[in-house]
């Protein structure tokens, strides 16, 4: 009896700590993917694909209020002494403008940006998930201009660091989400998004040191001011792409107490020296008000900016289509 009692006793303690959220969308009961999860004081994470995320009392003892937010939703304050099993988002009625429908069989030529690639680990952004990194581009075309394919450059690292210069060396492995989205050019910010899908893409270490993103089918034409593209790391998956409960932070006891490190993720994105104005901005979507920063000296304190290393060198494939 004593130990059947026990047995019920670490179940209701694994559950009270240990409970699954999921957010939906309000009118259809529909998961929410990727929906951010802020704690507060810079902690937070993200749903998955089926809109689920774990709260861990334990872990976030002193947490007492969630702050959701997602792509196209209001956001919602939730106290935990109230969290059920699912959080209900209310759907923001759509600014976008409209989408630009091409006919097909309509003339176009495609030209290419390259993205600059690096292998060097010292050139490299260390992508944590509270980082969104966003790279402002010109209009490149004074005709319509459509995107079709965003180039993301990794560095991958070597199993073993003395062959870390070697092309042909084991390169450590990883199964990585990152999110991308696109907003308009606000005053030299990125504004408003230009499309509310979830864009999603895993990066593998057998993918090369490019990923390339085809972004043809969500139609979006550069607008004439230019736009911004960025990148955000959801985490680590499974070998099956599925998001994993990844550890925000990295906790190190020290003389002083628990130290928390932020946890970097891999693959690491290069910077570069080549591009001579200032594009990159940053924002942590956890802390400082969640404002965007320009990456430059005096905004921002970094290793990268001290060697020069100002941007973050995305490329693109767009279609450039002909007057009708």
């Amino acid at each position: 009896m004593f130990k059947i009692f026990f047995q019920f006793c670490c179940l209701f303690i694994a559950v009270s700590a240990y409970s699954q959220i999921t957010v939906l969308d309000n009118n259809s009961k529909t998961p929410i993917s990727y929906a951010t999860i802020s704690f507060g004081d810079g902690q937070g994470l993200f749903a998955d694909d089926e809109g689920l995320f774990i709260f861990n009392k334990t872990r976030y003892p002193d947490v007492d209020t969630l702050f959701v937010s997602a792509l196209g939703y209001h956001n919602k304050t939730v106290l935990t002494a109230n969290l059920g099993k699912t959080v209900l988002l209310t759907e923001e009625i759509s600014t976008l403008d409209e989408v630009v429908l091409i006919a097909e069989g309509r003339k176009y030529k495609e030209e290419t940006l390259k993205p600059y690639l690096d292998d060097d680990y010292y050139a490299c952004w260390l992508p944590t998930i509270e980082s969104e990194i966003a790279v402002f581009f010109p209009n490149p075309h004074k005709e319509l201009t459509k995107l079709s394919t965003i180039h993301f450059p990794v560095t991958l690292e070597s199993v073993d660091w003395n062959k870390r210069k070697r092309k042909n060396a084991e390169k450590k492995p990883f199964s990585t989400l990152f999110k991308v989205k696109f907003y308009k050019n606000n005053n030299g910010l990125p504004g408003q998004v230009l499309s509310y899908e979830n864009i999603v893409f895993r990066a593998t270490e057998k993918g090369g040191d490019v990923y390339n993103l085809d972004v043809s089918p969500y139609q979006i034409t550069i607008p004439d001011t230019g736009f911004f593209v960025s990148i955000q790391v959801l985490g680590y998956t499974d070998k099956a792409g599925k998001l994993l409960p990844n550890k925000k932070y990295k906790e190190i006891k020290s003389p002083r107490g628990t130290v928390k490190i932020p946890t970097n993720f891999r693959p690491l994105l290069p910077f570069t020296n080549a591009i001579k104005s200032y594009n990159t901005y940053i924002k942590r979507v956890f802390i400082n008000g969640n404002q965007w920063v320009q990456f430059k000296p005096g905004n921002i304190d970094s290793g990268l900016l001290k060697k020069g290393l100002t941007n973050y060198g995305i490329g693109f494939t767009y279609k450039i289509y002909e007057n009708e």
